[in-house]
């Protein structure tokens, strides 16, 4: 996810991406998930229509049940988090938006965005994430890896910062061309993010949303993002 390395409890943000944190208690609610995400009959994107398919801090805080969420973070490029994870292999599945992750998929474009609560405490974090490829079959052949990789680092725990934080990744779910995943960080108190992963036309989109009760918030932002695209 995007950059910051305040992965759960750390009431510090760094600039970076990562599963990040909050230290109180989160607003109760519960996403409802709309049509499922998936390839639709959408013409070849360019870099221009990138933004458009990210949704806007409004809809994010609406999901999130927050009124205070502000983008924190935009980014245009990767980042590479590979030696500060215990297991390589799996940094696509606690991280967004990694070099190594999309290295030899043919990615063209990216757009990576963090939304939060301004204060340390905060009680949720966001990460929506595009990437552009120049063929939709570059951006299947990235999702299929994806999941691969994902179910791969299921029921695992994988430490994060020299071991410091351990997040503890669950079953991967699969609902038509819509992965998702939730990682709960160990000893936090329930802090927890659900990570999603779809595709639409020659883009994947993907989100992490990170509270204390999150459930299926990840999944409707990618949703939107496809929906977006189809516009």
């Amino acid at each position: 996810m995007a950059h910051s390395i305040g992965l759960g409890r750390i009431c510090a943000v760094l600039t970076t991406s990562a599963l990040l944190a909050g230290c109180v208690s989160t607003v109760d609610g519960t996403a409802v998930r709309g049509r499922p995400a998936g390839p639709l009959d959408v013409p070849l994107l360019t870099e221009s229509e990138l933004d458009g398919l990210l949704l806007s801090i409004g809809e994010l805080n609406g999901i999130m049940g927050s009124t205070q969420m502000k983008v924190t973070s935009e980014l245009d490029e990767m980042t590479d988090h590979a030696d500060e994870v215990s297991d390589p292999d799996c940094l696509g599945a606690v991280y967004g938006a990694e070099e190594p992750v999309y290295a030899g998929s043919g990615w063209t474009a990216v757009r990576d965005q963090v939304a939060r609560e301004p204060n340390d405490d905060n009680e949720h974090w966001v990460e929506q994430t595009a990437v552009l490829y120049p063929a939709a079959e570059n951006a299947q052949g990235f999702f299929d890896d994806a999941t691969a990789t994902w179910r791969d680092c299921a029921n695992s725990a994988i430490g994060v910062g020299d071991g410091e934080y351990m997040w503890q990744l669950g079953e991967v779910e699969n609902d038509d061309n819509l992965i998702t995943q939730l990682t709960t960080q160990e000893g936090a108190d329930g802090w927890a993010c659900q990570h999603a992963l779809s595709l639409v036309s020659n883009v994947t989109v993907e989100a992490w949303a990170c509270g204390y009760a999150v459930s299926d918030e990840a999944a409707e932002i990618v949703t939107a993002m496809v929906d977006n695209a189809a516009k």
